[in-house]
């Protein structure tokens, strides 16, 4: 689901009444009616002056309205973060300072290149994968989310014949096949945008019937829709467990929240894995894949493997400033079952990572120890 504000109602700037809603039938008056009409016209003229006093005060009372110039702009990003973006408080964040750095850098003479990278630059203070400026030109982005971790991943290895080779299948975005001599279902799912159907997944779940357990590996999916979260999830439930909760933005502060809501993730009624299933994660398992395994930390017979996951735990929203740049932000914190905030990644279960060693070896030190978890 896509949520948008725009920078109208930012401002607080209200639409002007239509003169068609004050239009009134005009009837010719008879003679006892003379005197009525003489008085009501006075003092429709009073109301009409005092409306006209209370529309030209409200105008002067008005917030000021964004202007489509460089420090207009500019201040009508910064106040979008300012109001509406979920972790300034969590993350220490001195908005307010940061402000004042950038703002002196803002004039007339930026080019819109300029401007672009200058606010770019500002919104990477907020160290969130989640936060982007779009303009038709560039797409800002924070540069540092995954270069600061190993990237515990190679797609040479998973598809080199002792793992998936080429012979592997391919439903709903997802490939598939079996490893271990056919002991162990193995599935690499790259991305939570490739949609997926029960009849998929009846599909993978009988081909791998006779295999001791199932491998999910989301290393290096970067997110997608979470309604394929919940739903890849809810294929290793037997009941409907909470799972998280998510808190909404209900005013300008920066702690102006909703009461935490309940995240539930429902039991498939008819599509229920019940063998032993590994995720393996990496940090560049993200948004939409960070929720997944949020979920999966509490499936029964689930253990998730391999290094913490990149976080991303923002429902993200847009909005648009003056000059049609869009930007996309973090708006409602989403937290795990115990409340904790779930925006820096979650950990596994079982730390591994990728050995260089294994690697040249063309062993997945991840994958090997996935499937020790399942024969134990």
């Amino acid at each position: 689901m896509r949520h948008s504000f725009n920078y109208t109602v930012l401002s607080g700037r209200q639409s002007q009444t239509k003169a068609d809603d004050y239009q009134t039938a005009i009837i010719p008056p008879s003679g006892a009616e003379v005197l009525t009409q003489h008085i009501k016209k006075h003092f429709f003229f009073i109301l009409l002056s005092v409306f006209s006093g209370f529309l030209f005060t409200s105008c002067i009372n008005e917030p000021e309205f964004p202007q489509n110039t460089n420090e207009g702009n500019f201040e009508a990003l910064w106040k979008i973060i300012d109001t509406k973006y979920c972790y300034l408080d969590y993350k220490n964040i001195n908005w307010d300072s940061i402000h004042l750095v950038y703002k002196n850098q803002v004039d007339s003479t930026l080019t819109d290149r300029a401007l672009f990278k200058l606010m770019g630059d500002m919104l990477a203070e907020l160290k969130d994968g989640h936060v982007n400026l779009y303009s038709s030109f560039d797409l800002s982005r924070y540069q540092n989310w995954f270069t600061d971790y190993p990237d515990n991943f190679s797609s040479i290895l998973i598809y080199s014949d002792k793992y998936l080779g080429d012979n592997y299948h391919i439903a709903g975005g997802m490939r598939y096949g079996r490893i271990d001599n056919g002991n162990i279902g193995y599935i690499y799912y790259g991305d939570f945008s490739n949609r997926f159907s029960d009849t998929n997944i009846s599909y993978i779940f009988n081909y791998f019937k006779n295999c001791k357990g199932l491998i999910i590996d989301v290393r290096d999916n970067g997110g997608g829709y979470l309604d394929l979260s919940e739903q890849l999830a809810s294929y290793f439930f037997t009941k409907e467990t909470i799972t998280g909760y998510i808190q909404h933005k209900t005013g300008d502060g920066h702690t102006d929240f909703s009461k935490s809501q309940e995240i539930k993730t429902p039991a498939h009624k008819t599509l229920q894995w019940q063998r032993p299933v590994v995720v393996l994660t990496n940090h560049m398992s993200f948004s939409a894949t960070n929720s997944f395994v949020v979920r999966m930390k509490l499936a029964p017979n689930a253990t998730v493997v391999g290094d913490k996951t990149g976080g991303g735990g923002g429902l993200p929203f847009s909005s648009e400033i003056p000059n049609g740049w869009m930007v996309r932000f973090s708006a409602s914190p989403i937290f795990d079952a115990n409340m904790q905030q779930t925006e820096w990644g979650i950990d596994p279960d079982v730390k591994v990572d990728l050995e260089v060693a294994d690697e040249l070896n063309g062993i997945d030190t991840m994958i090997e120890k996935a499937i020790e978890i399942i024969k134990k």
